[in-house]
């Protein structure tokens, strides 16, 4: 096992100010020892930063499989990379069997920690931020494992991402549970991901606060997460993502989000103040994305099958994002009104149409008691706006809790969650 990971600073140094994180100062030779453990560690290594602020100036990477970075807390192990020279993530692995606990990284250039292509990833307790609040030069991305199978983020916590504090993307078999994600512009996001389980996380003071997507010109597309048990309030943060970017046309005030992603159960959320709607579902069409995707090959851009059921609205709707959406709010709710908890762009595939209607299968259901729904009619200029939920009072089958091979008890303690 490698050795314990020590406070670098000259010794008349540590004398004279100390090395916690009121002291925080460039640490060469940690950083030097910290990259070069990284490089040699063998399977099973365990390594240890001690409880410090320590002053980084390029990105640590890993590609050695079956190793630990563990620190003494989110808030005793710090990796500071403000001033980063070299590279733009803070931290980059590409291996298996990979865990990352108890420590933050702060004001790394690009993502916080960005995994790629791993299997039996374990982020746990982990603090990302960038200390100057939003901004849109703040990193793109806090925790970013894409491309991965069987991960697991939990107890962890994400400040001013400039587009997602928690992303996960074009993965499979995902658990994303217990943290709290707050001034990002997505608080979390699934994108493109097979099986997915989000539940017991605060997701607030975001542009969104919790997001399920699909885009085309992927690997793969996604379906089947289950978005449960959160808290998803007040997210109405005004969006600073880059122009161009995919959140940069997330309205604020986006609660839960679904775009032209299929399978999707929310339930047993409390969702409010969201000022736009507490849930949106959306077609690729009405997004607002660059055009040119719109024709991607094996690219389906309606969202189908989503259940909505058993979830605490209260508030929002009274004062969304958009000129159209403010419009409407008053044309059809009046001055005082608030646009109702589910917002719908109405968009179907006209080509699965079965007497006018999309077979029971596919259809957003919403089984929530006074909830209600707009359809905007995006698709036909909103001439046609209704807020009729009589071919929405149905139901779906419940989709399969998310099993990880790691944790014996996962499936159980999901089931649990759910009843």
């Amino acid at each position: 096992m490698p050795r314990l990971l020590f406070c670098a600073a000259p010794l008349a140094a540590l004398l004279l100010a100390g090395c916690g994180e009121d002291a925080p100062q460039t640490h060469a030779d940690f950083q030097k020892d910290l990259q070069t453990q990284l490089i040699r560690a063998k399977p099973g290594a365990v390594i240890e930063v001690p409880e410090g602020t320590f002053q980084l100036d390029r990105s640590l990477t890993l590609t050695v499989d079956g190793v630990t970075l563990r620190g003494a807390g989110m808030d005793k192990s710090v990796l500071s990379f403000k001033g980063q020279k070299s590279g733009a993530e803070g931290l980059t692995v590409s291996a298996s069997d990979f865990t990352l606990e108890n420590l933050a990284i702060e004001d790394s250039k690009g993502d916080g920690v960005k995994i790629t292509g791993g299997k039996n990833i374990v982020i746990r307790g982990v603090r990302v931020e960038w200390t100057n609040g939003p901004d849109t030069k703040n990193g793109s991305y806090g925790l970013y494992p894409v491309q991965t199978e069987n991960t697991l983020i939990e107890d962890s916590v994400v400040y001013a991402a400039s587009d997602a504090g928690i992303y996960v993307g074009q993965s499979r078999n995902v658990v994303v549970r217990n943290n709290r994600a707050e001034r990002n512009v997505a608080g979390i996001e699934i994108e493109n991901t097979i099986g997915a389980d989000v539940y017991g996380n605060l997701a607030t003071d975001n542009t969104g606060g919790i997001l399920v997507f699909n885009m085309p010109n992927l690997p793969q597309p996604g379906h089947t997460t289950r978005v449960f048990n959160n808290k998803v309030v007040a997210n109405n943060h005004d969006n600073f993502a880059p122009k161009g970017t995919v959140v940069a046309s997330v309205p604020a005030g986006s609660g839960v989000l679904i775009n032209s992603n299929d399978r999707v159960e929310i339930f047993d959320n409390d969702i409010a103040d969201n000022q736009t709607a507490n849930v949106i579902i959306s077609s690729y069409f009405s997004a607002g994305y660059d055009s040119q995707g719109k024709q991607a090959d094996n690219f389906d851009p309606y969202p189908e099958s989503i259940y909505i059921h058993g979830n605490r609205f209260s508030g929002g709707g009274d004062s969304p994002d958009h000129l159209e959406l403010k419009a409407l709010r008053i044309a059809e709710f009046g001055l005082n009104g608030r646009l109702p908890d589910v917002l719908w762009d109405g968009i179907v595939d006209p080509a699965k149409l079965e007497n006018g209607q999309l077979p029971a299968a596919l259809r957003l259901c919403l089984d929530n008691g006074a909830a209600g729904l707009v359809n905007v009619d995006a698709g036909n200029g909103f001439k046609q706006i209704s807020t009729d939920t009589s071919a929405h009072q149905c139901t779906l089958t419940p989709l399969p809790a998310i099993a990880l091979p790691f944790v014996a008890d996962e499936a159980s303690a999901a089931a649990q969650e759910q009843g």
